[in-house]
C-alpha cells in the first residue's frame, strides 16, 4: 500500500540560492529596516518550519529543512552590522581579509593598546565602574564605525575602506569580549 503524504505548499518563490537581501525583500545596503527584517523572518519561518512538514514527503521535508536553515543563516547575517557589512562586501567580490590583513592605522592600534592597559589596570584594581565606562566608550566607537560603514558602503561604495572598517570592528569586538570577561570575573 502506497503511503499518501499530505502536501503542504512551500513558497515557490523561496530559493536557497537567493541572496540574503532578496530573501527578506530588502535593498542590498548596509542601512536596512531591522523591523522589516524581523517581520519577514517570522513570516518565512512560519512558512518553512520543518514541523509544518512532518507529514510531507521526504523530498518536501528536506526542502523545508534546507529553506529553514537558509532563512536562519540569512537572518543572523543581516541582523548583525559586522556580518551584514562582511556579506555586502562578499556580494561585491571583496574579501575583508580579517585573518591575514591585520595592518591598522597607528592611531587605532594605539587606542587598542590604551584600552587593553586600562582593562588590565581596572581588573587589577577590581574596578567594575571603570570597566563599564570602557565598555560604553567601546560601544560609542563601534557605533561611529558602523556610521562609517553606512557611508562607505551605501553612499561612496568605497569597498576597500569598508573592508578596513570591518577589520576595525572585529578588533573592537575582541576588546569588548575582554572587558565583558573582566567584569564577569569581578562579579
Amino acid at each position: 500500500m502506497q503511503r499518501r503524504f499530505r502536501r503542504l505548499p512551500l513558497n515557490p518563490m523561496l530559493d536557497i540560492h537567493q541572496n540574503h537581501f532578496e530573501l527578506f525583500d530588502l535593498p542590498a545596503s548596509f542601512a536596512i529596516d531591522l523591523d522589516q527584517l524581523d517581520r519577514h523572518y517570522r513570516k518565512l519561518q512560519s512558512e518553512v518550519h520543518p514541523d509544518k512538514f512532518a507529514a510531507a514527503s521526504p523530498a518536501e521535508r528536506l526542502r523545508s529543512m534546507q529553506l529553514a536553515t537558509h532563512v536562519n543563516e540569512a537572518y543572523q547575517t543581516l541582523k548583525s552590522p559586522i556580518t551584514r557589512a562582511r556579506y555586502l562586501l562578499h556580494l561585491h567580490g571583496v574579501d575583508t581579509l580579517e585573518e591575514t590583513n591585520t595592518a591598522m592605522p597607528a592611531a587605532f592600534l594605539m587606542q587598542q593598546m590604551e584600552w587593553r592597559e586600562a582593562i588590565e589596570e581596572a581588573s587589577d584594581a577590581c574596578d567594575i565602574d571603570v570597566l563599564e565606562q570602557l565598555l560604553r566608550e567601546l560601544r560609542h566607537e563601534g557605533a561611529a564605525l558602523e556610521q562609517n560603514l553606512h557611508a562607505t558602503l551605501d553612499q561612496q561604495q568605497d569597498f576597500a575602506q569598508a573592508a578596513e572598517t570591518v577589520r576595525k570592528l572585529r578588533f573592537l569586538d575582541k576588546v569588548r569580549i575582554e572587558i565583558e570577561q573582566a567584569i564577569e570575573a569581578l562579579e
